[in-house]
């Protein structure tokens, strides 16, 4: 038994698995789910868990040099921007078709139960040292 930090253990066994530059997208529960990306689904009623609750809990778990959101979340979902740049500073930015692109490349994809527009975030794992 872990004595802290994620309890899942699908998504810690994932989390384990990544490398430096390694891409996981973490995304509200109407993101697409692109062909051949492993997902870790999350969801398990609308809003539970939350964006901020999963991202909150990686932020502990792997290291993340840098991330990407799209260029709609600034005016439609201020607080995940807010969240993003609270925990890992300014974020890049793509336009959402260009997201949901995007994360076809991604190592991973954790669909939350967040039940909000434009709550989606691309995490880069950076190392610690």
């Amino acid at each position: 038994m872990k004595r802290a930090g994620i309890l899942n253990q699908p998504l810690s066994a994932a989390l384990a698995g990544l490398g430096h530059t390694d891409r996981v997208v973490v995304g509200d529960c109407g993101l697409p789910r692109p062909a051949g990306v492993p997902v870790v689904d999350l969801a398990v009623t609308f809003g539970v868990p939350s964006f901020a609750d999963v991202v909150r809990a990686l932020a502990g778990e792997i290291v993340v040099e840098s991330t990407t959101m799209a260029t709609e979340t600034r005016e439609a979902n201020p607080a995940a921007l807010a969240l993003v740049r609270e925990l890992f500073g300014e974020p890049g930015w793509c336009s959402h078709e260009e997201l949901k692109a995007a994360s076809a490349s991604a190592r991973l994809l954790i669909r939350t139960g967040e039940a909000t527009p434009y709550a989606n975030v691309v995490l880069t794992c950076g190392v610690p040292f």
